[in-house]
């Protein structure tokens, strides 16, 4: 499915699948079975693919008759990541996001000045890959 949404084209062809939740016990003729998907574009940019029938969220009514729906929702980068928290495994999360600082062990604050340039550049890497700017530096300058 392909959606233009504030001058921005989300495409779940193009865009880098990075997880997929449906609900247990539903099967896909359940009037109310939905599945959504969490994506990533290009440009870093977080939306979720969400189908599903009439009684879904997503189902489409039109009169008396209800049928399959979809939508795509931009997402920012903190919604991205409460709806993994709540729909993936720790690891798939991990895998996407990096650990959350809170459950990192030995770190110390660092308090440091950088040029506009750099802070631009850090805070793109930061939205493109949802990785907090001290992973990116703890990466960077890892042996």
């Amino acid at each position: 499915m392909k959606k233009v949404i504030n001058g921005s084209l989300y495409n779940t062809e193009t865009a880098q699948c990075l997880g997929y939740v449906e609900p247990a016990g539903l099967d896909q003729r359940a009037f109310s079975y939905f599945c959504e998907t969490l994506y990533r574009t290009k440009a870093g940019k977080y939306f979720l693919h969400g189908e599903g029938h009439a009684n879904s969220r997503y189902g489409e009514w039109h009169g008396n008759n209800g049928g399959w729906g979809e939508k795509i929702m931009p997402l920012t980068v903190d919604e991205a990541k409460e709806w993994a928290e709540e729909n993936l495994t720790g690891e798939e999360y991990i895998k996407i996001f990096g650990e959350p600082e809170e459950a990192s062990e030995n770190k110390v604050p660092l308090n440091l000045s950088v040029s506009p340039e750099l802070k631009a550049k850090l805070q793109r890497i930061k939205e493109q890959t949802g990785k907090s700017i001290s992973q990116l530096i703890e990466e960077k300058f890892s042996d």
